[in-house]
């Protein structure tokens, strides 16, 4: 199938990828025209979905996502894609091997990235719990990613994660399916903007023990039907 017939045949997932991407702005996790969410081909791991360059996330729909390859080349679409989104994605995806990447500046998460210890404490708030042992660190900025050899650096710094807190940048969030993905990436900024709430009162952070925050996370993810829920629910509200 060749790569129009294949983005025609592709309207569903792209309608998913758009729906994510308004849902994200209504519930402030985007960041101007700035920032990512792609998809993988079924059964082509070499191309992906993405948001085009210069639309803002609230206004993005099914017929706005174009397709790229691995190499980073455009392949289907009618908006163009902004080189800093082909470089991570494609290697996220090539490398890490992850159906669905999602990258935002999401402010409480972000926040989190520039203190010394970088990310969320998964031993915190129940919210935060279904991210214990799931979190991967790139401590080392290195600047816009303008060539596929820091996309490739940041997809091998996951070390398999689904998420990854990029110091002094934002997070990558990954999954297998777009409603599960866009569960956890509104839910980790739940998390990390309780944790923050938290420490700007000055008290001591009581964390719980690893063995419980495992435990937590295990039942939150065994069972993904809140997910699929809470993405019915978007596309109710969002239209």
């Amino acid at each position: 199938m060749q790569a129009d017939e294949t983005f025609e045949a592709l309207l569903p997932l792209r309608e998913d990828l758009a729906l994510a991407l308004r849902a994200a702005a209504a519930q402030g996790l985007s960041e101007g025209v700035c920032n990512h969410f792609s998809v993988s081909v079924p059964g082509r791991d070499d191309w992906f979905l993405l948001n085009p360059r210069g639309l803002h996330w609230s206004e993005v729909q099914a017929p706005d996502i174009v397709m790229c390859n691995a190499a980073g080349e455009q392949l289907a679409g009618r908006h163009p894609v902004e080189p800093t989104a082909m470089f991570i994605h494609a290697a996220v995806h090539r490398i890490a091997r992850k159906s669905v990447v999602l990258h935002t500046h999401m402010p409480h998460a972000t926040a989190l990235t520039l203190t010394a210890v970088r990310a969320l404490d998964t031993r915190l708030s129940q919210t935060a719990m279904r991210f214990h042992g799931r979190l991967a660190v790139d401590a080392n900025y290195n600047g816009l990613a303008l060539d596929m050899t820091e996309g490739e650096r940041i997809a091998h710094a996951m070390h398999g994660a689904d998420v990854v807190f990029l110091g002094n940048h934002g997070v990558i969030v990954c999954g297998e399916r777009v409603d599960y993905a866009y569960d956890d990436l509104y839910y980790l900024e739940r998390a990390c903007q309780a944790q923050v709430l938290a420490a700007s009162t000055g008290v001591a952070l009581k964390p719980v023990d690893a063995a419980l925050a495992q435990r937590v996370a295990d039942q939150t993810n065994g069972e993904r039907l809140q997910s699929e829920l809470f993405f019915s629910s978007l596309r109710r509200m969002m239209g």
